[in-house]
C-alpha cells in the first residue's frame, strides 16, 4: 500500500500473527491520548490507546514507522518537513500539552472546558451531558469528573455521559461513546435521544471540526454546518434552561449561527479560552438557558 505525504505506516505485532494499516500523522496524534518524542533514544512513544481498534491483550509490542524516518533523532529530522518539525517543537512546548499528560487528560483541549466551567458554571453534578466529537475523551473526561457519572463521589448526584465522533473514542469509565457514528446522521441522533435518562438533556457539548482542507473558507463553512446541525440536534434533546457549547471558526457565516442559537436560547456569548492559541480562529458560542419550543 502506498504512503502519501504525512502518512505513517502503523505496523502492530501480536501473538499470533501480525496486522497493518495506514493512518494520518495527526490522525495518529489523535488516536493516542498524548505522543511524546524522546530525544534520547529517538523513538516515538504512543501512549494511553495508540491504536485502540488492536485489543491490548493482543499487543506484544506497537512500532511506528514513518517513510524515510529511522531511530536516530538525526535522520528523524531529516525525513521530517518544516512545518512537521514546527508542530512536533511547539506540542513539545506547549504548556497545556503538559499539563494534561500530568494530570492524565487525553488532550490539551481539556483546558478549555475547565476554563470555561470554572468561569461559567456550566457542568455539576447529577447532569446529563452529551459530547459531540468526543474523540479522543478529554472533554468527556472533565464532564465526567464535573457531573460525577462514575459516581466517584458517593454522596453527589450521578450524572450521564455520552460521547459521539466519527472516529474510535476509547472506553471511558462513567462515559457512553457511540464510536464511528456521524451526529449530523438523524439515526445517530435518535439513538443518543434514546441513551439518555429521562426528562432529557442538560448540557450539549461540541468540540467537531472537520477534516482541514488548506481553503480556510471551505472549513469555515463546513465547521458552521455542523454546528448547525447541533442546534437542531439542541431543539430536539435539551431541557427547558439546558445549554450549548460549540466550536466554531470564525468567519463570514460566524453570524448566522448566532442568530441561530438566539432564537433557541436567552443568552448567546462569544468565548475564546486562554487554552485556545491566540493565532487560532477557533472561538466558541456558550448559549444558555434554553427557550423550549
Amino acid at each position: 500500500m502506498a504512503l502519501g505525504r504525512g502518512d505513517v505506516w502503523v505496523s502492530v505485532h501480536s501473538r499470533d500473527r501480525k496486522r497493518k494499516c495506514v493512518t494520518s500523522w495527526r490522525s495518529l496524534y489523535a488516536e493516542a491520548a498524548w505522543l511524546c518524542y524522546s530525544e534520547s533514544n529517538g523513538l516515538f512513544r504512543c501512549l494511553r490507546s495508540v491504536l485502540s481498534c488492536f485489543p491490548e491483550q493482543e499487543m506484544s509490542w506497537v512500532s511506528v514507522l514513518r517513510r524515510g524516518v529511522h531511530s536516530s533523532p538525526r535522520c528523524w529530522k531529516k525525513g521530517k518537513t518544516g512545518a512537521e518539525q514546527r508542530w512536533v517543537a511547539r506540542q513539545m512546548s506547549d504548556p497545556f500539552v503538559r499539563a494534561a499528560r500530568a494530570q492524565n487528560y487525553r488532550c490539551r483541549s481539556a483546558f478549555k472546558l475547565l476554563e470555561i466551567d470554572d468561569k461559567h458554571r456550566l457542568l455539576r453534578p447529577g447532569l446529563s451531558v452529551v459530547d459531540c466529537g468526543a474523540a479522543p475523551g478529554a472533554w468527556s473526561q472533565v464532564a465526567v469528573e464535573k457531573v460525577n457519572s462514575s459516581g466517584a463521589d458517593p454522596g453527589a448526584p450521578v450524572g450521564f455521559v455520552a460521547g459521539v465522533d466519527l472516529l474510535r473514542i476509547p472506553p471511558l469509565d462513567g462515559a457512553h461513546f457511540l464510536s464511528t457514528r456521524d451526529l449530523t446522521d438523524p439515526d445517530t441522533q435518535t439513538l443518543l435521544l434514546e441513551l439518555l435518562p429521562a426528562g432529557g438533556l442538560d448540557v450539549i457539548l461540541s468540540d467537531m471540526a472537520p477534516n482541514a482542507s488548506g481553503f480556510r473558507e471551505l472549513d469555515h463553512d463546513r465547521l458552521i454546518g455542523m454546528c448547525l446541525s447541533v442546534a437542531d440536534f439542541a431543539e430536539r434533546a435539551l431541557r427547558p434552561g439546558g445549554a450549548l457549547l460549540c466550536k466554531y471558526w470564525d468567519g463570514r457565516r460566524a453570524r448566522q449561527l448566532q442568530a441561530r442559537l438566539a432564537r433557541s436560547f436567552q443568552e448567546v456569548r462569544t468565548i475564546k479560552p486562554h487554552a485556545s492559541r491566540k493565532e487560532s480562529a477557533e472561538l466558541f458560542f456558550l448559549a444558555k438557558h434554553h427557550k423550549k419550543q
